[in-house]
């Protein structure tokens, strides 16, 4: 006598209905394999359509499914243990029948783990990218291994997410998640996904509308203007450890950085990273800068905003190719001895529908009140630094991109509009801290763990904070309450100087102030100097535009200006262009003036920058004090009749180099420098020199500090000084 089919576990109506439809918030638990009380178990699938479903076993036998509502499938199977099985479902096409064997994504197992899930919960995930987002994976069975993909987002109020692709035409219905309990987290393995798969979720949300998002967690993304999210797995091999050893062991302050700014779509246009590689790399060599700072390279749709309104943090910008390709890129300009820092924007996001703004349906990324929730400069959303779950996204994102790609600093965007509340705010349109304060403390709270938790991970990395107001400790320790950068921008010694540098010879004496006024401050953070995009876009005219005069005057203000800034203490940093004379503002659409280096005059001012950076590296009086007072002595900054700067810099072990800039239109001679040691004084650079374009004023070489002290220094030298130029001199001995 046939053994006899046992019942198998109804479905309630409510069920069936959702998960026929996609919109129920654990498919799983009608959905794959189930016990059933006497034994065996029972398979369900929802195959809408279909014409015939059965599930094919390890033994081969085949096991015939029952149509019980709108696309949902069940049957029994006669086992003891869990069975493998793949379904077999048949078609009916155009009268014709075809068959399609798949693996069921609603058998396996949960690709999360609980520890994950506690510390999403908690906002303490270290390593989030690797928790959530869309990963390759490899599953044994008893029917072999099953490779697919593993889908993870965090949507906590959405009544239902499912996962639309290439692979689903877009529709979802067949792949619903489910939610992993109170977390927020959704969950679905869709067996036979790989890498280059195009997908997005599709969220119900409590209003009752299906909206289509980009994994926020996404590690991939199609190109601009198309906004899919893309299934992406890493091959690259690094071969960087030596770099990174040597790196581990740096202490940045003392050490010399010089930084070539740029942006990667723009330095020379149609090139992609590998092609960016080839290039630029032997450029920042020929010009012997230590660093190189891309604009931000996450992806964003708006290319006009050169990075800076973010949707994808996790992914790199596809326009440039693939991740691998920039981890390429990165990985050979550590090989060539080039450090790498890279632009983050955790401050905004942008408004896109398709994006993180409103992203399960209401405010979840973005602070829920406009007042603290929206920029209104910018026109974008502002992170709610005060959720758990919001922070360690951000949080994470700095160590992914410290961690998977071997940047070796961030530089964090717009850091005054984080701290204050009141930020480019009237009255009535900000709300006050908890203690009545204009202080974001969550922002606050949210800088110092990055940073901390940054350099915890990543001995010898840089986190610098583009910081423009006096707020005070932005490069102390957060253990002091500082909020724990290495570095911050200089911009009051951008401003000053740029002011005055803009301004005729004549009436500069007037104004030589804004070239002193730095050093009453020089020590009170750990300082980079920037001349970066920002001075020379919007009108502002290039570096070379700003100078005052002829050509010829222009370009030896540009000198004179670069070499004060390069042995002014803290780090510089360039942006591209400026190193040649870009006459031109930046335009991202057109990059460069490449072709004016077919001119002799700014062929040498490339060449003199290039010198400006040997010259720097080879003297550690000019890096290694730079956050110390002992590294900077006055020989005289006050001179302000003959816009005329002299100042000693100092390294650990003592030696001195003495720095004269002459801001003046006419040369200076039988000028009587002060100097700390009688003897020979080597002029190691000068920028007048006919090689950079200059007059040719100088010393012949050297000079002889004989003389009687003067300046407050012992002893003194009877030197020529080039108009419109610097001069650096070196003991001899």
């Amino acid at each position: 006598m046939a053994k006899k089919t046992p019942l198998l576990p109804p479905i309630g109506e409510y069920e069936r209905d959702r998960v026929s439809n996609g919109s129920h918030h654990n498919p799983h638990a009608t959905l794959g394999v189930h016990p059933v009380d006497g034994g065996g178990w029972a398979i369900r699938a929802l195959r809408p359509m279909a014409k015939s479903v059965s599930v094919v076993l390890k033994s081969g036998k085949e096991v015939s499914l029952t149509h019980i509502w709108n696309g949902i499938w069940d049957g029994f199977v006669d086992s003891k243990s869990v069975p493998d099985y793949r379904i077999k479902t048949t078609y009916l096409q155009d009268g014709k029948s075809t068959e399609w064997l798949a693996d069921d994504p609603y058998r396996h197992l949960p690709t999360i783990g609980e520890l994950d899930l506690h510390l999403v919960a908690e906002g303490r995930h270290e390593e989030l990218w690797n928790a959530l987002g869309s990963h390759v994976l490899s599953i044994k069975g008893d029917l072999g291994i099953s490779r697919g993909t593993s889908f993870k987002v965090w949507a906590p109020n959405a009544e239902a997410v499912r996962v639309v692709g290439d692979f689903n035409h877009w529709s979802g219905v067949a792949h619903s998640m489910r939610v992993m309990g109170s977390t927020g987290v959704w969950e679905l393995f869709i067996p036979g996904i790989e890498a280059g798969s195009a997908y997005k979720y599709e969220i119900l949300t409590k209003q009752g509308h299906w909206i289509k998002k980009i994994d926020p967690m996404a590690r991939a993304t199609q190109v601009p203007p198309d906004t899919a999210s893309i299934v992406t797995e890493s091959t690259h091999a690094w071969k960087d450890k030596t770099w990174m050893s040597v790196r581990a062991k740096r202490d940045a302050l003392s050490s010399p950085m010089s930084i070539y700014e740029l942006h990667a779509g723009s330095w020379k246009h149609a090139m992609n990273y590998r092609e960016l590689a080839d290039e630029l790399i032997p450029y920042v060599q020929q010009l012997g800068f230590t660093h190189v700072e891309f604009m931000p390279l996450a992806e964003h749709p708006y290319a006009p905003s050169w990075g800076y309104q973010v949707t994808g943090y996790y992914a790199p910008t596809s326009r440039f190719g693939s991740p691998d390709d920039l981890r390429y890129l990165i990985d050979k300009l550590h090989q060539a001895g080039i450090g790498v820092i890279l632009d983050w924007v955790p401050a905004h996001f942008p408004k896109d529908d398709w994006a993180l703004a409103r992203f399960d349906g209401q405010a979840l990324y973005e602070h829920a009140d406009p007042r603290r929730g929206e920029h209104p400069d910018w026109g974008t959303y502002i992170f709610d630094f005060g959720r758990t779950e919001v922070r360690n996204f951000l949080v994470a994102n700095a160590l992914y991109w410290l961690e998977e790609f071997h940047i070796d600093g961030l530089r964090v965007d717009a850091v005054a509009s984080m701290l204050y509340l009141d930020y480019s705010r009237e009255n009535g349109e900000w709300l006050p801290n908890e203690f009545g304060g204009r202080e974001n403390l969550d922002a606050i709270r949210f800088m110092q763990e990055t940073n901390a938790t940054a350099y915890r991970r990543n001995p010898g990395i840089m986190m610098i904070a583009e910081e423009s107001t006096s707020w005070g400790g932005v490069s102390a320790p957060t253990d002091g309450g500082g909020l724990g950068f290495g570095f911050k921008w200089n911009m009051g010694w951008m401003n000053d100087t740029l002011k005055y540098i803009e301004k005729d010879p004549m009436y500069r004496k007037h104004h030589h102030g804004e070239l002193t006024f730095s050093m009453l401050y020089a020590y009170n953070e750990k300082f980079v100097l920037p001349i970066s995009h920002d001075e020379v876009v919007h009108g502002k005219g290039s570096l070379l535009a700003k100078m005052p005069g002829d050509r010829w005057q222009q370009l030896a203000n540009v000198r004179a200006y670069l070499a004060y800034m390069w042995a002014h203490p803290g780090k510089q940093l360039l942006f591209m262009g400026s190193e040649f004379g870009q006459p031109s503002e930046w335009n991202q659409e057109r990059g460069l003036d490449w072709w004016i280096l077919e001119q002799p005059t700014h062929q040498a001012l490339q060449s003199m920058v290039s010198t400006l950076n040997r010259v720097y590296l080879e003297n550690a009086a000019f890096w290694q004090l730079d956050h110390d007072p002992a590294g900077f002595v006055w020989i005289d900054g006050g001179n302000a009749d003959a816009n005329l700067l002299s100042f000693l810099r100092v390294d650990k072990a003592g030696n001195q180099i003495a720095c004269v800039i002459n801001f003046a239109g006419q040369p200076h001679h039988n000028f009587n420098l002060g100097l700390p040691r009688a003897g020979k004084w080597n002029e190691i650079l000068n920028t007048d020199a006919v090689e950079y374009g200059g007059s040719g004023v100088g010393n012949f070489g050297s000079v002889e500090a004989s003389g009687p002290g003067s300046h407050g220094q012992p002893h003194s030298a009877t030197i020529s000084v080039p108009p419109l130029a610097a001069v650096w001199f070196k003991p001899a001995n």
